[in-house]
């Protein structure tokens, strides 16, 4: 009989528990169509039932806050509390309810209440206060954070919460002060940090805010690094190199480090062609720690940064050229046999054959670098194509070729094979044999590196934009010849003949690119308004085609970095990002123009 009558309690409340559910959809679907007053009917219905008040809670209080009938929005919260005294959801949609009624006083007392309520349970209020975050209630959020914080007598806990609603509200200051204090808890989570901080400081007041709060943590807790290290990563955003030098040579001191810090910084400077910056700190770590790891990489690194800044100042002084070589082959002499020494030797060899015009002497150095046994084989390797360049420069194409296939050989999927591949592309590309030369950059175009693999594109596109509607290959030929000279170092000579192709093939479809070595030239000889000048040529013919955009952004350089004009530059910069969005230079372009703006540049 017992089990009878188990049987028949158990089989209405499933029945009942079906029809719930079948209503609850049925009240879902009319809300989600808008037939809200429908919806509330069946929802008023649904919720004298307990088991339904946790499953139509979303829905029927957003409609009742909608429609502003707080009071059945309160009862209905009341009752769910009750009904569920461990639902901490319910208790924060009811702050919700107090808050958006504007009932201030409700609010304040029932947060008291819930304080008071909670205060022994750090879980409790961890959870409370991320409703309330989620509800909006951000004041409530933080207070009952913090009150977790203060329970469980952990002053960093919940940090990252806190930050999160602190960003929210635009309280950045606390922000900051969170994040650092999240980074306090394991110097691992500095560069998490750092992500988050890029993320979220985007402009030079806040930026400032963090510098200044980074000062004052140092001086409260001077033997804590990572105060300095974060000092160091905010110059290097500002781009202040020297700035971020200052930190990392006190960062070095403290742990008593032969300037590790200093050359990476130095090094990111050499990337963001702040070649003054790099050879200051070069010079300092070599002058500073002559007897450590560092002194070698240091002194070759500082004659490299000086060679950088001499071949981007036009026109190129060949007296410091010079000076430079000789300085290479002091390091040379200082530091033989070690690598550095012979890096150095084959620099200088490339500052003889490239920029003085000594061939001869150039090989010779490079033939010394490729028979001494102590030179590392991709050292030598690297060497060998230095002397397939030097072998195009004196007009002997076919003992290029030789080396280059043998480096190629050597290393078949490696980066010096990839440019070795590339060198021998480029060499059928001056000797006339394009259809062997795009063979070589099809294959070039993937799986490389990057910056291989964009030369492969460039050089690819100029072969068959230029001899698919020509019946002979005599224009590109004439093209390739010059581009020939231009690679010897015999500048003049070409320019004077790109003068002839662009009389006599002025409407052809190489015209552009004519214009573009022209600039290039023009620039290289100081004559900036000049180079400035075929790139509007560029822009005003060929505004369509595959240089408009390099043409723009070139144009834009010039006139920042020659010119030193920021107002053209910077509107030069605004008008290229608006022109040319899918460019490869967009994102480049975007920096340059914040930074001009005098934003904080990510």
């Amino acid at each position: 009989m017992i089990r009878r009558a188990l049987l028949y309690i158990f089989f209405p409340l499933n029945l009942i528990i079906a029809q719930s559910h079948d209503q609850i959809q049925i009240a879902n679907e009319y809300y989600q169509q808008g037939d809200l007053e429908k919806a509330r009917m069946l929802y008023e219905d649904l919720s004298d039932n307990p088991y339904n008040l946790q499953l139509i809670a979303g829905n029927y209080l957003t409609l009742l806050k909608a429609t502003g009938d707080f009071d059945v929005a309160e009862k209905f919260l009341q009752r769910s509390i009750k009904t569920f005294p461990s639902n901490m959801q319910f208790k924060a949609n009811l702050a919700a309810v107090y808050n958006e009624s504007g009932n201030t006083e409700k609010l304040n007392s029932y947060i008291k209440d819930l304080t008071k309520e909670s205060k022994s349970n750090p879980f409790q209020l961890s959870i409370l206060a991320q409703y309330f975050a989620n509800e909006q209630l951000y004041e409530e959020s933080i207070r009952f954070f913090k009150e977790s914080r203060e329970a469980r007598n952990n002053p960093t806990v919940h940090a990252l919460e806190l930050a999160s609603i602190y960003r929210m509200v635009n309280d950045k200051a606390s922000m900051i002060e969170e994040y650092l204090n999240y980074a306090s808890d394991s110097p691992n989570r500095l560069s998490y940090i750092k992500n988050l901080l890029q993320n979220f400081i985007q402009q030079e007041e806040d930026l400032n805010e963090l510098e200044n709060t980074l000062i004052r943590k140092m001086q409260e807790e001077p033997d804590d690094t990572k105060f300095a290290e974060l000092l160091l990563w905010v110059e290097l955003q500002r781009k202040n190199f020297y700035g971020a030098f200052i930190q990392a040579r006190a960062i070095d001191k403290r742990n008593q480090r032969p300037g590790d810090r200093s050359m990476d910084i130095g090094r990111i400077a050499m990337e963001n062609n702040s070649y003054d910056d790099a050879e200051e700190i070069f010079e300092y770590v070599a002058r500073q720690y002559p007897n450590s790891r560092n002194y070698q990489f240091a002194r070759k690194l500082w004659m490299d940064s000086k060679e950088q800044k001499i071949k981007n100042t036009y026109p190129i002084n060949k007296l410091e050229i010079r000076e430079l070589a000789n300085q290479y082959q002091a390091l040379y002499d200082e530091l033989y046999p070690s690598q550095t020494a012979f890096d150095a030797l084959r620099s200088k060899a490339l500052l003889h054959a490239f920029y003085l015009d000594e061939i001869d002497f150039a090989a010779q150095l490079l033939n010394k670098l490729v028979t001494d046994p102590r030179a590392g084989r991709q050292l030598l390797s690297q060497s060998k194509l230095d002397l397939g360049d030097i072998y195009l420069l004196r007009g002997e194409p076919w003992e290029a070729t030789l080396l280059y296939s043998q480096v190629e050989k050597a290393y078949k999927s490696h980066q010096l094979g990839y440019d070795a591949k590339l060198r021998n592309a480029r060499l059928h590309y001056f000797t006339g044999n394009f259809a062997l030369a795009k063979g070589h950059l099809d294959i070039l175009k993937k799986n490389t590196t990057r910056e291989i693999s964009n030369d492969a594109i460039s050089l690819g596109m100029l072969i068959t934009d230029n001899t698919a509607l020509d019946t002979t290959d005599a224009v590109m030929q004439e093209f390739a010849n010059i581009e020939l000279l231009i690679f010897q170092n015999k500048k003049a000579e070409a320019n004077q003949r790109l003068s002839v192709m662009l009389e006599q093939y002025m409407h052809h479809s190489i015209t552009d690119e004519i214009f573009w070595l022209k600039s290039k030239l023009e620039l290289e000889n100081g004559n900036t308004i000049s180079a400035i000048e075929y790139l509007d040529k560029i822009l005003a013919s060929y505004a369509y085609d595959i240089l408009a955009d390099d043409a723009a952004f070139k144009k834009a350089e010039i006139v920042e970095q020659q010119l030193k004009d920021v107002e053209q530059a910077k509107s030069l910069y605004q008008q290229f990002l608006v022109e040319y969005p899918g460019s490869m230079y967009s994102a480049e372009a975007r920096k340059r123009f914040r930074q001009l703006r005098g934003d904080f540049v990510n």
